[in-house]
């Protein structure tokens, strides 16, 4: 079968950009129409621009990256279902056939993990703090220094 055969249903067939995609023609006329009168030489991109003759513009560009999405959410998904599976949802991490190291372990996360919360309250409440002490700083200074002279006329 011809090529010829194969795309009578499909339109013409297409080896590559269009020989008028990267024309010098159209980058000259563009600078000179900069140059001359740069409404005509922005005419002149945006018209190349939009009717895609740059040829950046083109879908591949999406699908690029909604392939890169699709393989990325895969991947999250897949790791979603391994932490699911293995620490029963938890994040206690899998069993190690030791029932009383596993209460132990599990014991220390949930210790660990309040004594995490309560430092970042803490770290909270001293930045708080220290914001107080600079405003209430900035505050006083303000009002101890002395009002401008009204200005004389």
């Amino acid at each position: 079968m011809s090529s010829a055969e194969r795309s009578e249903g499909w339109g013409p067939v297409s080896y590559g950009p269009p020989l008028w995609a990267w024309h010098p023609g159209w980058i000259v006329l563009m600078v000179l129409g900069f140059i001359f009168w740069w409404p005509v030489g922005l005419a002149i991109l945006a018209y190349t621009l939009w009717s895609r003759r740059m040829g950046c513009c083109n879908a591949h560009g999406y699908d690029r990256w909604q392939a890169k999405y699709d393989r990325w959410q895969a991947k999250m998904e897949r790791m979603r279902e391994k932490m699911e599976r293995f620490g029963q949802g938890g994040g206690a991490g899998p069993s190690s056939g030791n029932r009383a190291f596993d209460e132990y372990r599990s014991e220390t996360l949930r210790r660990l993990e309040e004594e995490q919360r309560e430092f970042r309250e803490f770290v909270k409440r001293l930045r708080m703090a220290k914001d107080k002490a600079e405003f209430d700083e900035f505050m006083a200074e303000r009002r101890n220094r002395a009002a401008p002279p009204p200005p004389q006329a």
